[in-house]
């Protein structure tokens, strides 16, 4: 099991996961609007991915499948996402790319928006990381949301900010919200700081670009008053300074970057030429994301693959870059991309066949969309179900399913609809997403689930705002 020991030096990782951020958000996928020079600079020095996708959609499913390198229904975390006070999480039994590497001498840092759990057996600190800084769950699961939590049926409590396993501070209004992308990113600054001496892994899932998106003024006024574009602008800055701490630190020609998206844009984002964007049916504007990989020295500089990659890809390819023990135990679902990711010529996507969930597949360039009668595609539901089980969701979906088949080489826009005068082709995509389904049917872990689940914060009592923890 594992690889064999390395005299070569571990490459440092950093992975920042955007939220909600659309594919055509930024410079080097086409946007002209939105001013991201520190990403254009990160492009022209490494690579851009084109035809990179996310294994599952919605925040939690998403960091789900990064972190385990397993389809979020295989174990459990499908569905819809984890609300506070929820029973449900990552089970502590599944692997994370955190504790592969932390085994592997690495320190693991986890800084952001982290949504896979909120309860104490599923938080970051027990799922491989030694250090983290961040909000548990989405930022508009909060105080200033109206309505109810689906799982407590109570108003939303106070958003805690999390330093380790306590709460240390609480995102009070606007302003606060405006601040989680700073405070995140210094965060990670000084983690990469700390640990420059040894190999480290930094994640960064930021909660930019989630609704609701509040700016400060200076971003707001460079973004012309767009605060959607003033969001994007933010986390060009934040890679850009992370960028920058590397090539400080003289740690930029050992340290693997990749920056990409938990699934297709929400609203006010960009999806450039795709189709579709966060829920509704699986057009590549869901599930394909932006994504660029930086390694001075290692990966070619100003380069473009077409080549195909899954976030659940990552978790084999960092075992192998890194000598790391991969779990053989256990179905992983990704698979080792190493020679794409470092820019080989040579390399070829081993994914022959794309999955997109259980409702698309793609063979080469033809596509087939599944969508149910109500027009609902993604296992997220978005009315009514809020923290329903996945069973619950599936059971929604109950009716006769609409097929549509695109030949993506003819356009990534998914106009036209071949599914007539092409049956026999669809008659095979479908069948082969049948049994892609039932296999992973057949081999299901399960979530982790909390006895007696609490809401980290009921009161805020004397907590500061994130602001007053800021000026301290």
């Amino acid at each position: 099991m594992g690889c064999p020991p390395s005299t070569t030096p571990k490459p440092n990782i950093v992975i920042m996961f955007i939220d909600d951020m659309g594919y055509g958000d930024i410079g080097p996928f086409g946007n002209k609007v939105n001013q991201t020079p520190h990403l254009d600079r990160m492009a022209e020095e490494g690579m851009v991915l084109t035809q990179f996708y996310v294994a599952n959609t919605a925040c939690t499913p998403s960091r789900a499948a990064l972190l385990t390198g397993t389809y979020a229904h295989r174990i459990g975390m499908d569905g819809p996402v984890v609300f506070p006070g929820d029973k449900r999480g990552l089970n502590p039994n599944e692997i994370t790319i955190a504790e592969m590497l932390q085994k592997n001498g690495y320190a693991t840092g986890c800084f952001g928006k982290w949504n896979l759990g909120d309860q104490p057996e599923f938080m970051p600190l027990v799922q491989g990381f030694d250090s983290y800084f961040g909000i548990p769950y989405s930022n508009n699961m909060w105080s200033g949301k109206k309505g109810r939590n689906p799982i407590t049926k109570r108003k939303y409590e106070p958003l805690p900010v999390m330093k380790q396993d306590k709460a240390v501070a609480y995102v009070a209004d606007e302003m606060d919200q405006s601040l989680l992308a700073e405070v995140i990113t210094d965060e990670a600054i000084e983690f990469i700081k700390e640990h420059q001496k040894q190999p480290f892994f930094c994640y960064i899932p930021h909660s930019h670009v989630h609704r609701p998106r509040y700016a400060r003024p200076e971003y707001l006024k460079r973004a012309e008053g767009n605060v959607d574009r003033a969001h994007v602008e933010e986390v060009d800055d934040s890679i850009g300074r992370v960028l920058q701490t590397l090539r400080d630190l003289k740690l930029d020609q050992n340290t693997l970057v990749i920056f990409t998206s938990d699934n297709g844009g929400a609203r006010g984002m960009s999806m450039g030429p795709l189709r579709g964007g966060k829920n509704g049916p699986k057009y590549e504007g869901h599930m394909r994301v932006p994504t660029l990989a930086w390694w001075p020295g290692t990966i070619p500089g100003g380069i473009t693959t077409k080549e195909i990659g899954v976030t659940t890809d990552l978790l084999p390819t960092l075992a192998k870059l890194t000598n790391a023990q991969f779990p053989t135990d256990r179905i992983i679902d990704g698979k080792e991309i190493t020679g794409i990711l470092l820019g080989k010529k040579e390399a070829k996507s081993p994914h022959h066949v794309l999955f997109y969930e259980d409702e698309g597949i793609r063979r080469g360039d033809w596509k087939l969309v599944k969508i149910t009668e109500s027009g609902e595609s993604n296992r997220e539901s978005k009315k009514d179900l809020g923290g329903a089980h996945p069973k619950k969701v599936e059971e929604s979906k109950k009716g006769k399913a609409k097929l549509e088949l695109y030949d993506l080489s003819t356009g990534l826009g998914e106009k036209t609809d071949l599914a007539r005068t092409h049956p026999e082709r669809v008659e095979e995509l479908d069948r082969l997403l049948k049994e892609h389904a039932s296999s992973i049917a057949a081999n299901l872990r399960p979530a982790g689930f909390a006895k007696n689940p609490k809401p980290i914060l009921k009161e805020v009592g004397d907590l500061p705002t994130l602001k007053q923890y800021l000026v301290k």
